[in-house]
């Protein structure tokens, strides 16, 4: 059983994709220039997947969910460690591992499958209902 629908995901999706880049600031590490730029970028790369994904929340897509999620996962572990790969864990570790666990969570606790109608296009229910 899965716990978040496609079409919830995709509004966590944009949140988190926020919140990623706003985080130097909101946390107060932006004078950690790996720290900050680190964040950044996951924040931009989950913002154009959310965008080029085939759910709900897409604007082209043209990614597969399941490719979205395995990306996701990744991306998180990436997050999670990226303190101790980029040497500034001594600095600020928290909200990298802390968001980086919630992005693993999230591709692993998503349905793979967006809700389509009879022509297969994807139907948004508002998040509504759990797949």
């Amino acid at each position: 059983m899965k716990l978040f629908s496609t079409s919830t995901h995709a509004k966590i999706d944009y949140l988190a994709s926020i919140f990623f880049m706003a985080s130097p600031w909101i946390f107060g590490f932006k004078e950690s220039v790996p720290a900050t730029w680190t964040m950044i970028a996951i924040g931009l790369m989950a913002l154009l997947m959310s965008l080029f994904t085939d759910y709900e929340g897409g604007m082209v897509r043209s990614i597969p969910m399941r490719v979205h999620l395995t990306a996701d996962v990744f991306a998180g572990a990436f997050l999670a460690s990226s303190p101790w790969l980029f040497g500034f864990a001594d600095e600020v570790f928290l909200p990298h591992m802390v968001m980086g666990l919630f992005e693993v969570s999230a591709g692993l606790l998503t349905s793979k499958h967006p809700s389509r109608d009879r022509s297969g296009a994807v139907v948004d229910h508002g998040g509504d209902e759990f797949n």
